[in-house]
């Protein structure tokens, strides 16, 4: 189970994955610089990603990912 306080929901929109809110600035609906096939790749942890969030540019480590939510590797809520 995903703990919730390290836990960032997302959506897919087209080809394009949308974080509801930033972490760092509170900014809405932030299109992260992931695919849909890159999301997909980091499912039961196979894969580990940092990204930069475009509009504040903060950092996250990415360790997990399921079909709502990305796992971060520190709290971040």
């Amino acid at each position: 189970m995903i703990p919730l306080n390290h836990s960032l929901p997302y959506d897919v929109l087209m080809q394009d994955v949308i974080a509801q809110e930033c972490p760092y600035c509170r900014s809405s609906n932030v299109r992260l610089p992931l695919t849909p096939e890159e999301v997909r790749d980091m499912y039961g942890g196979a894969r580990k990603r940092t990204i930069v969030f475009p509009c504040c540019q903060g950092t996250l480590r990415i360790i997990d990912a399921d079909r709502d939510y990305l796992l971060a590797n520190r709290a971040i809520r």
